[in-house]
């Protein structure tokens, strides 16, 4: 190919564009890439919405100049950002920005000039950096491009470069972290940055690259694993009538497997407990029926329900706008409020019917429905904070992947003081907001609520979807796992066992009462079980029962 020494304004905008459709292209596979092997890897969806965001902005400009294209990338980026990984692409987009932006055209020496600053804005971005993330992948291309600013001129040669470094970079992340390296794993943020830069580069070497934006992803709002894919979620027991062993039991787990999604396996003697996502039900049914007498046989249509909630939501519009609720890809706006402007009110992301009215019952304003699978967007936590009618507006976002997200919101929100607590879980929210004194200043409840999440430990249970080794304990698809505040505190096939088993992992002597949300796939008699059974095992402690409603995760547990 022949040598490029400049990119022109168009022709850069074709290569962002070409960047953003290859990592959309691949977004599934980074999601895959996730460490732990949890239903919500969800870091390909969270940077393919927030770049998403920025290509749609770049589509819709009419004779771009090198400055309107700068501020359409990083408007729009910083905007549509979602989880660490997507908020930390918008920082190394911002940085690019304020470089191209001064610009007429692209040379070696600008493209080196916008990486340095790139990756120094997103690093800045950061309260503890951590190496072997996306951030050390943009700084080895960072490096490189130093390196290659001095060789040569040509855009082609110099690109190549930086691209291999950042694969060779990439490729050792699993060696700066151990999680990593034990999953058997790159880190996804890292692996989708080389995919932005995979994309730019092959328009630039003239390759047949998808220019056009499809629908909008960053308006739409992620999908939770029972609205996707499959009709029918069924679960049941086999009480066997024939022989069985440990090569039956993977034909049939293969068989299900070719058949739907989310399956579980559990054979216990003469009983095998089955679950699945599917839309061959009959097949499912009929195949169980020639092992033994089925029992126990749930079976709920996903799609029907779905339906159900969405033709409902115009008629609960109402009362939604009076207990503040939106969804994170919501874009309807409140009628102004004539109210007084109060002091202080509350912003917090929350996922399930009953932590939802948790929140709304102790005093929140506003609820973005959102958190694992449903990252809300920097603009969606924004627009939040805007409908509140108050001075100064707190922020929960309850999740460590929606923490930077609600810090670039609140860095941006010109006309109220915001101040996000850094609530990892939605337990820590609840208990944050449990401990607001209205007659307090701002200051006393921020130094209050900090410490009171402190004592909070958070613990929820939900299945493997691969084979994997962390932590040192073995998890095969379809395990149960407990998931504690730092990693994984119990594995097993069975359920309850898994749930005591991470309880016994969190409770110390300090613990006096234990709080347990069950999600929106567990019946309330079951809970109620477990409840008793808690009660029996940490029989000197407070125990309470209570609906969350959350999807993915079957219980969340608060241990205060």
């Amino acid at each position: 190919m022949k040598e490029i020494n400049k990119i022109t304004v168009s022709q850069f905008a074709n290569a962002f564009l070409a960047g953003a459709n290859n990592l959309e292209s691949k977004k599934e596979w980074i999601n895959e890439l996730n460490v732990f092997p949890v239903p919500d890897g969800d870091t390909g969806t969270n940077m393919c919405m927030t770049i998403m965001s920025a290509a749609k902005a770049v589509s819709e400009l009419e004779d771009p100049t090198m400055k309107t294209l700068a501020k359409a990338i990083s408007s729009g980026s910083l905007r549509g950002a979602r989880g660490n990984s997507g908020v930390i692409l918008s920082q190394l987009f911002r940085g690019f920005s304020k470089v191209m932006g001064k610009c007429d055209e692209i040379t070696t020496d600008v493209l080196c000039e916008a990486m340095q600053k790139s990756v120094e804005t997103a690093y800045k971005a950061v309260m503890k950096p951590k190496e072997g993330t996306i951030l050390t992948v943009a700084r080895g291309a960072a490096d490189k491009a130093l390196e290659m600013v001095e060789v040569t001129d040509d855009l082609v040669y110099f690109v190549d470069e930086v691209i291999k470094e950042a694969e060779l970079v990439l490729s050792k992340t699993p060696d700066m972290l151990p999680v990593l390296k034990q999953a058997g794993v790159v880190d996804s943020g890292g692996q989708g940055l080389v995919c932005v830069l995979q994309g730019g580069y092959d328009y630039l070497l003239g390759k047949d690259v998808k220019l056009t934006i499809g629908e909008d992803d960053s308006d739409k709002k992620p999908k939770t694993p029972a609205e996707v894919q499959y009709t029918y979620h069924t679960d049941f027991v086999i009480n066997l009538n024939k022989k069985f062993s440990n090569k039956n039991e993977q034909e049939l787990k293969s068989f299900l497997e070719s058949k739907g999604g989310h399956v579980r396996v559990n054979w216990n003697g003469d009983e095998i407990s089955v679950s699945i996502r599917t839309d061959e039900l009959g097949e499912v049914i009929n195949r169980a029926l020639e092992l033994g007498v089925l029992t126990k046989i749930d079976i709920k249509n996903i799609q029907t329900e779905y339906e159900k909630t969405i033709k409902s939501a115009s008629s609960k519009k109402a009362a939604s706008e009076i207990a503040g609720v939106t969804d994170s890809g919501s874009k309807e706006e409140k009628p102004e409020n004539k109210e007084p402007e109060k002091e202080m009110g509350f912003v917090s992301v929350s996922i399930g019917d009953g932590m939802n009215s948790i929140f709304t019952e102790l005093g929140c304003d506003y609820i973005i429905e959102g958190g694992q699978t449903m990252n809300p967007s920097t603009d969606d936590v924004l627009s939040a904070i805007e409908k509140v009618n108050a001075k100064n507006v707190f922020v929960l976002p309850n999740n460590k992947n929606i923490i930077l997200a609600a810090n670039q919101a609140a860095s941006l929100c010109e006309n109220k003081n915001v101040i996000v607590l850094p609530t990892k879980t939605i337990p820590q929210g609840i208990t944050a907001i449990i401990n607001f004194i209205p007659d307090q200043s701002v200051e006393e409840n921020v130094s209050r609520m900090e410490e009171e999440i402190k004592n909070v430990k958070t613990g929820q249970v939900t299945y493997a979807v691969r084979d994997t080794v962390i932590d040192d304990k073995e998890i095969s698809q379809g395990d149960y796992m407990g998931i504690g505040d730092s990693g994984i505190l119990a594995v097993d096939k069975d359920m309850n066992k898994v749930f005591i088993d991470m309880l016994k992992e969190m409770v110390d002597d300090s613990t006096a009462i234990i709080t347990i949300y069950y999600g929106d796939e567990v019946k309330e008699k079951d809970a109620i079980k477990l409840g008793k059974q808690v009660e029996e095992d940490f029989d000197s402690l407070e125990v309470e029962v209570q609906p969350g409603g959350q999807p993915v995760y079957y219980y969340v547990a608060s241990v205060e």
